[in-house]
């Protein structure tokens, strides 16, 4: 009577199978069976998603040329130029100590958030 670990390997497949057959012939041609598919799926894959990265750039590109036609318009335009100084020094001037907090007003419907 063996033991309960024999000394006999598992075969899942058998032997006349496809996937036996094609284990066989892998170890005989490697790259024929397992490379070359791989790289053809690769390439192929490059080809099919050229036209959606294509697609993302075209987008791109209309939205910028949206804003140039709103800038055209002449949308911003009259836009007071920014100095981080000049600002740091009209905060400093301000009092921002003496402040009073005021509700801003909402449309008629619109939720105010205050619990009834």
């Amino acid at each position: 009577m063996p033991g309960p670990f024999s000394s006999k390997s598992f075969k899942a497949t058998l032997p006349h199978s496809f996937a036996a057959k094609y284990r066989r012939q892998l170890k005989k041609h490697p790259f024929l069976l397992f490379g070359l598919p791989f790289i053809t799926t690769i390439v192929a894959g490059s080809f099919f998603l050229t036209p959606a990265t294509a697609l993302r750039y075209e987008r791109f590109d209309r939205k910028n040329q949206q804003m140039s036609q709103q800038e055209a318009m002449g949308i911003g335009q009259n836009r007071r130029k920014v100095d981080m100084k000049e600002e740091y020094y009209r905060l400093q001037a301000k009092d921002l100590e003496n402040w009073e907090q005021r509700r801003v007003k909402r449309l008629p419907g619109e939720i105010d958030g205050i619990l009834e």
